[in-house]
């Protein structure tokens, strides 16, 4: 009989091995208590009713779906000023990120971000066998001298999200284009939007005007966050006729639902959510950074943000962990991200005044109580 730690069946690839699976963000306590959940960067204000009632009339499940997502497609092409052949449809965004790496990285080659970047980025380089490769970070923030400095002959994808998770920081679009230009013809430019309609119209940093002109870059967003269709795991990407054309050979052939479909459709066409929850995100992250920005002398710190969430950092007497469990025990759930690098800091979504008013309440209590 085999020893019971040999394993005798088929093996996996060794760069599958070496993956660490994605951590979701925790909805309830250690001791099963759920929790308001804070964690994942959803809206909380809910999804658009255009598309909750889009969702109630879609097509049922024994239909297949539209396998090429026109509808959605033309949709999205009429609101961002996008060709929708150029346009490609995925499970979330997380699977256009994951098909750009498949297509054009693979062992051998390199596939590079900036240090505290979207923990995607490291599991997609690796289950196609390239090797990630994380450049060094300014202040928490992309720097893009660091992610030009570390591009070799081998790198072939360069991932940047723009606001960046899980920091909040943000490159302007001068420091986008000056980084697309630094880099070769032949490498690949992933430029993930997931939090781009946060931004106001004067900072949108140019991803889809670059797009539409250049064979090598390619612009991602979701329907996961602003749109408040997470559930749904909607998303797409838009770059050059050759980018698209690749990643749509790989992708699944039914890979966003009839319900999906639609819904998502239906909340483009609903602009005055999108601007409703823009608006209360601003006005309630300026609060909460302002309340955390009061506890300087507790050695707390947020780092600015542009998306829908507070990076928080805990460098005094009260550590994030400590920080974590006090908020667990009001009641809510944030994010921890040790396994990025970040043991000191909580990730915190904005959620309601209410929530984030008690939120900023238990943590200047746990603060003053840590001396």
């Amino acid at each position: 009989m085999a020893h019971k730690d040999i394993m005798t069946g088929p093996q996996p690839k060794p760069w599958i091995e070496a993956i660490h699976a994605y951590v979701p963000g925790k909805a309830k306590g250690s001791d099963g208590r759920k929790l308001v959940k804070l964690s994942a960067n959803e809206n909380p204000l809910g999804t658009s009713r255009a598309a909750i009632e889009a969702f109630a009339k879609a097509a049922g499940a024994a239909r297949y779906p539209d396998p090429d997502a026109g509808e959605l497609r033309a949709a999205i092409g009429r609101l961002h000023g996008v060709d929708p052949a150029r346009i490609v449809c995925g499970t979330g965004s997380d699977e256009v990120l994951n098909l750009a790496a498949q297509a054009y990285a693979g062992p051998g080659d390199e596939v590079l971000f900036s240090r505290f970047s979207f923990s995607v980025y490291d599991i997609a380089a690796r289950r196609c066998g390239a090797t990630p490769v994380e450049a060094p970070d300014s202040d928490y923030a992309t720097d893009v001298d660091a992610l030009l400095a570390a591009v070799t002959e081998r790198t072939r994808v360069v991932f940047v999200a723009n606001p960046n998770n899980p920091t909040g920081t943000y490159l302007p679009k001068s420091e986008i284009a000056r980084l697309h230009a630094g880099l070769p013809d032949d490498v690949l430019f992933v430029l993930d939007q997931a939090y781009a309609e946060y931004l106001t119209e004067d900072e949108d940093d140019g991803g889809l005007e670059l797009a539409a002109v250049h064979d090598n870059i390619l612009v991602t967003r979701t329907f996961s966050k602003i749109y408040g269709l997470a559930g749904e795991r909607i998303g797409w990407g838009t770059g050059a006729p050759g980018i698209t054309a690749s990643l749509n050979r790989i992708r699944g052939p039914f890979n966003v639902t009839n319900h999906g479909q639609a819904s998502a459709t239906a909340a483009l066409g609903d602009q005055q959510f999108v601007t409703a929850s823009r608006e209360h995100n601003s006005a309630e992250l300026a609060r909460f950074e302002a309340a955390m920005s009061a506890l300087g002398n507790h050695g707390i710190r947020p780092i600015p943000s542009k998306a829908n969430f507070s990076l928080v950092l805990f460098v005094g007497s009260l550590e994030a962990a400590t920080a974590l469990d006090a908020l667990a025990a009001g009641g809510y759930a944030v994010r921890h991200l040790p396994g990025q690098g970040l043991p000191h800091a909580l990730r915190i979504t904005i959620g309601t005044a209410e929530q984030m008013d008690e939120i900023a309440r238990i943590i200047r209590t746990a603060a003053e109580q840590a001396g």
